[in-house]
């Protein structure tokens, strides 16, 4: 899991190629102005969800993890709290794996929290569970798909 200002997203441009390509689609277009939907950057090898997301609270954010993608979450507006547990210590299935959805889900709360402003990322692999989407009125965020190598 990586989080840092979106200023210095090209200094992770050697953890996948796409980080770049993002990089560059993220100069090129106001995401805060993007429509609620699927953009596709490459097909389903790399896209981006426009979200808005409802009020949700740490007891109701799930954790999740995905297997085939990598997570690159930016909130567009206010700050969003996300959940973090290393996923080898996730134990208690809440929604097996969905392979056409790319998620299973885990009960219990993450172990740690933290707080991801407008201008901020996070980075979530395959190896982070995470628990986004927390916040007190929800938020329009975007989602960017990294499909692994």
């Amino acid at each position: 899991m990586i989080i840092d200002q979106l200023k210095n997203l090209k200094l992770y441009t050697t953890l996948h190629p796409a980080i770049e390509k993002i990089a560059e689609y993220i100069a090129q277009n106001d995401l805060a102005g993007c429509e609620v939907g699927k953009h596709l950057l490459e097909g389903d090898d790399l896209f981006c969800n426009i979200a808005q997301t409802k009020a949700q609270t740490r007891a109701e954010a799930k954790l999740e993890a995905h297997r085939r993608y990598i997570d690159l979450q930016i909130p567009l507006e206010g700050v969003e709290t996300m959940g973090y547990t290393p996923l080898e210590l996730c134990s208690s299935i809440f929604t097996p794996y969905n392979e056409e959805k790319d998620v299973a889900f885990f009960r219990g709360q993450a172990q740690s929290y933290f707080q991801v402003e407008t201008g901020m990322f996070a980075l979530f692999f395959p190896q982070d569970a995470h628990a986004p989407g927390i916040t007190p009125t929800g938020g329009k965020k975007a989602i960017f798909k990294i499909k692994m190598i």
